[in-house]
């Protein structure tokens, strides 16, 4: 299929369609963020829905503005008592064939499964949140409280050089802790958050929120091709984002738009 030759791309628009082919009328360089979470492993069968992970990751990156960003929340399957690294090897994909950064390797954690002794394993409590970038991307850095703020800290806390010694030179000096600090790359939230009636899966609304926060900006435009119960979209709305989602499966774009469209369903089963 050909490119539309198309400058007004639509915004604060829902999909119902295959999002390879819908991406594909989408003009070069348009979104400025994606997040999503694709079906990955079988994990969920989302209505029986096929889907061509190397025709979207084609796509995403061609319609990608320089300096945009996909965050790619997966995880993988355990099969004969074996991880499949399927979202590696996705990475990997992006990296290069797709030709795109990976700027940073993020966890979601969450709250761990219950163990199950026939498993073997230690419970499972989190999932990658790959970010992805063409060209350097923009950061809105999220912030933290600072364990005892405005205390005094005195010690040896200048960056180590490849050989182990200090880049600076503060051995025993005195500072002040700062009242907030960057956030680290692993974020936690409890999975599940308000289940959606109709859909079997869903990342919380923090999560989508906190990444659009972080890589981009009010009229900014962030696209969901796997929109499944509209949580990104949601997330771009309230925080003054144009949004665009696909989602294939006609009983989900109606959870999407029953949520998109009354505020107080946003968080809570919709029965």
């Amino acid at each position: 299929m050909e490119h539309r030759n198309r400058t007004d791309l639509p915004t604060n628009e829902v999909f119902t369609a295959d999002n390879v082919a819908t991406l594909s009328t989408f003009p070069d360089a348009c979104i400025d963020l994606v997040v999503t979470s694709p079906p990955y492993d079988n994990l969920r069968t989302y209505g029986g829905h096929a889907w061509d992970f190397e025709g979207v990751a084609r796509e995403l990156t061609r319609v990608l503005k320089p300096g945009g960003v996909i965050v790619w929340v997966v995880a993988d399957a355990t099969v004969d008592g074996s991880e499949t690294l399927t979202s590696m090897r996705q990475a990997i994909h992006f990296k290069d064939v797709c030709g795109l950064r990976v700027h940073d390797t993020m966890i979601y954690q969450k709250p761990a499964v219950p163990f199950d002794p026939k498993c073997a394993r230690y419970w499972q409590c989190w999932e990658y949140m790959f970010v992805f970038s063409k060209d350097k991307p923009k950061c809105n850095y999220l912030k933290e409280p600072c364990k005892g703020a405005g205390k005094k800290k005195t010690g040896d806390y200048g960056q180590k050089r490849y050989d182990g010694t200090n880049r600076t030179d503060r051995h025993d000096s005195e500072r002040v802790i700062l009242d907030e600090k960057v956030r680290n790359n692993i974020w936690f939230y409890t999975a599940g958050c308000a289940r959606v009636a109709g859909h079997p899966a869903q990342y919380p609304l923090d999560l989508a929120r906190d990444h659009i926060l972080s890589w981009s900006n009010e009229g900014d435009v962030v696209l969901d091709p796997f929109a499944g119960s509209g949580t990104t979209l949601i997330a771009a709305k309230e925080l003054g984002r144009r949004y665009v989602g696909i989602e294939i499966n006609p009983e989900y774009v109606q959870i999407i738009n029953r949520r998109l469209g009354s505020p107080d369903m946003r968080d809570t089963d919709l029965l």
